[in-house]
C-alpha cells in the first residue's frame, strides 16, 4: 500500500494486487468536508482504512463516490458507511436508482451532469458518462479548481508503475486493452456510437490532472491525452 499526494489536497492510495497484476486506486481529498472516490473491495477495506486514518478521522468522511457499480468501485462501502456516521454515497442518478440504493445501507445522492458537490475549497462537478469506461451508469468527478479528473477505468495500465507520470500513457493503456481483447476480459470497453463524443467532452475541460482506478496518474496536457486516448480506442475497439 502507497499513499501520494498527485494534486493539491488530492492523495492516491494504492494496493497492487499480484494475483491480477493490477493496481487498485483510491482517492481522498482532504477538505472541510472530505471525499472518498473508490472504495476498493471488500477485502481492501483494512488496507484503505489504514491509508485513509493516516491522512484524516476516517469517520469525518462526507461524501463516498465512485464511477459505476462494481466491486472495486463501491465494494466497501456499506463499511464506510457504518465507520463515518455522515457520509453518503454519490453517484450517477441512474447509478443510485437501479443499484446503490438498494445495496447500500443510506440512500446515495443520485446525480445529473453538472451537479456539484462542494468539500469546501473545492468543486467536484459530476459527470454522466453512459458505458464510458463502462456500464450505463457510468460517471466521472472533475474538480474544477486545480483541474483533477476522477476518471474511473480510463486509461488503465497494467503491472506496477509509478503514483503518477508526466509521460504519456496512451501506449500502457493500449497494451492493456489489446491483452484484454485477446482473453476473457474481452469487451471490458464497449465503443459505441456515443463513445469519442463523450471523450472529446472530458478533453474540453482541460484536465491538469488525469486519474485512473488502475495505474500512474497522468500529469501535464490532459486534453491532449484525452484526445490521444480516443483515438487509441478507436483503433483498438471501433
Amino acid at each position: 500500500m502507497a499513499v501520494t499526494e498527485i494534486a493539491p489536497d488530492v492523495y492516491q492510495i494504492v494496493t497492487y494486487v499480484p494475483e491480477a497484476d493490477l493496481q487498485f486506486n483510491q482517492f481522498l481529498v482532504k477538505d472541510e468536508e472530505p471525499l472518498l472516490f473508490h472504495t476498493g473491495m471488500n477485502a481492501l477495506f483494512p488496507i484503505v482504512q489504514e491509508a485513509v486514518a493516516s491522512l484524516i478521522d476516517p469517520a469525518t468522511l462526507r461524501w463516498i463516490s465512485f464511477s459505476h457499480f462494481e466491486a472495486d468501485e463501491c465494494g466497501s462501502l456499506n463499511q464506510w458507511l457504518q465507520l463515518a456516521p455522515n457520509a453518503q454515497a454519490a453517484c450517477s442518478l441512474v447509478g443510485a436508482m437501479v443499484s446503490v440504493n438498494d445495496f447500500a445501507i443510506r440512500p446515495a445522492r443520485g446525480m445529473m451532469t453538472g451537479e456539484v458537490i462542494n468539500t469546501g475549497k473545492y468543486r467536484f462537478r459530476f459527470l454522466h458518462t453512459p458505458h464510458v469506461p463502462h456500464c450505463w451508469e457510468a460517471g466521472m468527478l472533475f474538480e474544477e479548481t486545480n483541474g483533477t479528473l476522477l476518471c474511473s477505468d480510463l486509461f488503465h495500465q497494467s503491472g506496477v508503475v509509478e503514483p503518477f507520470t508526466t509521460s504519456d500513457v496512451i501506449e500502457r493503456a493500449r497494451k492493456t486493452l489489446v491483452d484484454y481483447q485477446a482473453g476473457p476480459l474481452a469487451n471490458y470497453m464497449p465503443y459505441t456510437k456515443n463513445t469519442d463524443g463523450i471523450l472529446q467532452s472530458l478533453a474540453e475541460l482541460k484536465p491538469r490532472t488525469i486519474a485512473p482506478m488502475h495505474g500512474s496518474a497522468y500529469v501535464g496536457d490532459g486534453e491532449h491525452a484525452i484526445r490521444d486516448f480516443a483515438v487509441m480506442m478507436q483503433e483498438v475497439l471501433g
